[in-house]
């Protein structure tokens, strides 16, 4: 039997950040914790994942539960004494919460000889990149865990403590990453005529780039197109020869993305023409859209009333989720969890100055415990 104090272990967690699949300290404790307390435990699923198991049903009865393990690659502005102890490491998305309280459902789940079902929890590494979720597909979470219904848990700053919020369908955004190299001519600043300023030509693809969404793409669908970078080879008196734009796009539906990448292609190619540049466009897929199946829907949002208020059609939310990638191959859903209205836990995600709201907690293991006992067979 283990006891823990769960606001101590998310702390823990918090203090000691590591992102991507370096997360040698993080997946160990999560082990180490569920050995004792007798779960069945594979380690290094996808490199750096975490699966541990209770059988205490047949198989056809099993569901996966699955939380994040990952920090960002940012510094943290918080004083606070469980404040991150590596400079460029901070758990600024809650992935340490979302680690604790499944980690909570799962040891308090194990004590309860009652649960007549079996249940995975699957604490995934990268979840930020959106490589984890396929790292551990590849690596045969589905053919190992076989599950007929995975689920997933987010926290939301700004939404009331303790409230869930979903939608069936297209929840979360798919996230498309773009690189367009524009190379001209370059020169000395004071002789603008001999050369092709690439800078000149980038400045009006980003303009034609704010059409795509005003004129390309359905008002009825959702889209963002947003350039996030722009660097150059040149100096101050130096007209440079490259320039390199980059930034991402968001919707909900493939078709969109399909849109938005052939729109921005005849973008690139016709402004470079027009200019005499030669232009290149790199682009990708980094998040899948996350479309919640309609049945996991209603069997996550009862689950999630017998222990808050729910608000079942919360509308589509604009960031991505990895968590789509084990939609993809599994029929399941994802909801978000309230984190909080004021200071630190109303900072919005990816802010240096957020923090998990330790009260939530309680509430995030009740309903991993509930949602666990959704549609549990009969004995």
């Amino acid at each position: 039997m283990t006891n823990i104090d769960l606001t101590a272990f998310r702390r823990n967690l918090h203090q000691h950040p590591e992102t991507g699949f370096e997360l040698g300290r993080t997946w160990r404790l999560i082990a180490d914790t569920l050995k004792q307390a007798g779960l069945e435990v594979q380690e290094g699923s996808g490199g750096a994942g975490v699966v541990a198991s209770l059988r205490s049903g047949p198989e056809d009865s099993a569901i996966g539960l699955r939380a994040d393990m990952d920090a960002l690659p940012i510094s943290e502005k918080n004083s606070f004494a469980h404040r991150s102890v590596h400079d460029g490491k901070f758990h600024g998305c809650g992935h340490d919460g979302h680690s604790t309280m499944l980690l909570g459902a799962a040891l308090e789940l194990a004590r309860d000889e009652s649960l007549a079902r079996t249940v995975h929890f699957i604490f995934q590494p990268d979840e930020e990149n959106g490589r984890g979720a396929a790292a551990m597909i590849a690596d045969g979470l589905f053919e190992r865990f076989p599950m007929a219904e995975i689920y997933g848990l987010h926290n939301l700053p700004g939404m009331a403590a303790g409230k869930f919020a979903i939608k069936p369908g297209a929840f979360c955004a798919f996230e498309d990453n773009f690189e367009i190299t524009v190379t001209g001519r370059g020169g000395h600043s004071s002789m603008p005529e001999t050369g092709i300023d690439p800078i000149v030509v980038a400045s009006s693809i980003i303009l034609q780039l704010q059409s795509i969404v005003s004129r390309s793409v359905s008002a009825a669908d959702h889209a963002v197109v947003s350039v996030t970078g722009i660097q150059t080879d040149g100096a101050r008196n130096i007209i440079p020869d490259t320039v390199v734009i980059t930034g991402d796009c968001r919707g909900f539906a493939r078709e969109v993305s399909r849109r938005i990448r052939e729109r921005m292609k005849e973008i690139v190619d016709g402004v470079c023409a027009a200019h005499g540049a030669q232009g290149k466009l790199g682009y990708s897929n980094s998040f899948r859209p996350l479309v919640n199946d309609a049945g996991c829907t209603e069997i996550i949002a009862e689950a999630a009333a017998g222990v808050g208020e729910v608000d079942r059609d919360f509308g589509q939310v604009s960031f991505s989720e990895d968590f789509a990638e084990f939609l993809h191959h599994c029929p399941g859903a994802f909801i978000l969890l309230g984190n909080g209205t004021e200071g630190a836990h109303a900072m919005a995600l990816h802010n240096p100055a957020y923090d998990f709201n330790d009260d939530v907690i309680r509430t995030g293991v009740e309903f991993w415990k509930a949602l666990a006992r959704q549609g549990e067979p009969p004995v």
